[in-house]
């Protein structure tokens, strides 16, 4: 479970999650280091005050464990894209969803969420690791089917 929620709470694209280091939290300021991300960018995103204390103790469970990842398995080797998905299967499964949690789709909803609450997109931009605002739009869209739909839903009250 602690991966679904690094990823949601973070915006991570797999290949970044399984590389985090240990070392690349910073549990004062709630951020996390991504080393060489997508286009070999760095960058900082942060994580929520509510999620601290758990990520806090699973990163001392691995520690414990003289571990070097953040997700690491048992033969001390970070896992890789296709284990986290296979993971992410296996927790689909047991809550018997119609679809397989992917992380894109986590990465998509946190995006897609933050935008519906007003957020600007130049403050999003840099947690994203999107090159430009630009490549943030499909989220702007995102948001907009769901406002259509709520307004489908509501015009036929419309008092004229």
């Amino acid at each position: 479970m602690m991966i679904v929620k690094t990823l949601m709470y973070t915006g991570v694209r797999v290949s970044e999650l399984i590389r985090i280091k240990l070392s690349d939290i910073d549990f004062i300021y709630c951020q996390i280091r991504i080393n060489k991300g997508k286009g070999s960018k760095d960058r900082i995103v942060p994580f929520p005050q509510s999620f601290k204390e758990l990520l806090a103790m699973h990163a001392d469970t691995m520690k414990k464990k003289q571990a070097a990842y953040l997700f690491e398995s048992s033969w001390k080797k970070k896992y890789t894209d296709r284990g986290i998905r296979k993971i992410l299967a296996k927790y689909s499964e047991e809550a018997n969803l119609s679809q397989n949690l992917s992380p894109h789709k986590l990465r998509h909803f946190l995006l897609t969420w933050l935008k519906k609450q007003g957020i600007d997109d130049a403050l999003i931009q840099p947690y994203s690791g999107h090159e430009s605002r630009k490549s943030l739009e499909v989220y702007s869209k995102l948001a907009i089917t769901d406002a259509q739909n709520e307004y489908n839903e509501v015009i036929n009250k419309f008092p004229i």
